[in-house]
């Protein structure tokens, strides 16, 4: 069976582990999504994982307690981490390879980021999770799996989120939202259509790295996607 991309960085907030619940992480989201990725790595692809955190810690919540931007930011990367272990364990369970790289050093718990390290474990069939956003303050987890696609030599970022694409406006809150089949760079900043932040959008543009969006909320679509079914928005040149 054919697939689009060979190699693959998939970006899945923190909050989509939640499932039903209002905080942390549900088994039944945690199982679903590892069978998806699990679904993929069958199919031959190379997979890199980057995970959001705000399902345990979100910068709002440190403003309101008083902590200071930089050191919030620091926790908000320490909560990408616990999903990151989380997601290694899940897929593991199901007989998936896994490395676990992170932007901080922390030995005990992964290794550290090292770019032909990363590659040579995704040529050897290994899914590898990077925690830790980029490993500095003031940069987000959209601008984190940009930079991984990047860096890693990935043929397209996939965004995983819970609607089917970019709408030019919030479908669940407008009945009368647009879906685009796909969508330009510029028009997704100059829309204000947060599809990732300027600085991800930035980067992917100047580095020719298209971006697809689309419903991880759905049993198999990442399949789907892999498999060039219409299920995403594009967005590219």
């Amino acid at each position: 069976m054919s697939v689009l991309y060979k190699r693959i960085l998939l970006k899945l907030s923190g909050e989509s582990l939640m499932g039903e619940q209002h905080y942390g992480i549900d088994a039944v989201a945690l199982r679903s999504f590892a069978e998806d990725v699990k679904e993929a790595h069958d199919l031959g692809v190379q997979i890199g994982i980057v995970f959001g955190g705000g399902n345990i810690y979100r910068g709002m919540q440190a403003e309101q307690m008083g902590i200071d931007k930089v050191s919030g930011d620091h926790m908000g990367m320490l909560a990408t981490v616990i999903n990151c272990i989380a997601f290694q364990n899940a897929l593991e369970l199901l007989g998936v390879p896994t490395r676990l790289q992170t932007a901080i050093h922390m030995e005990q718990i992964a290794e550290g980021f090292i770019r032909r390290r990363a590659m040579r474990h995704l040529e050897k069939g290994r899914v590898v999770v990077f925690g830790a956003g980029t490993g500095n303050p003031y940069f987000t987890t959209d601008t984190a799996a940009v930079l991984r696609a990047v860096e890693i030599e990935a043929d397209v970022v996939i965004k995983g989120t819970r609607v089917d694409g970019v709408y030019d406006k919030d479908p669940e809150k407008h009945s009368d939202a647009r879906r685009f089949d796909s969508i330009t760079y510029k028009e997704t900043l100059d829309r204000n259509l947060r599809v990732m932040d300027m600085t991800a959008i930035t980067m992917a543009s100047e580095n020719s790295k298209p971006i697809l969006v689309f419903n991880m909320n759905q049993r198999g679509n990442l399949r789907r996607v892999l498999l060039g079914e219409p299920v995403a928005t594009v967005v590219k040149d």
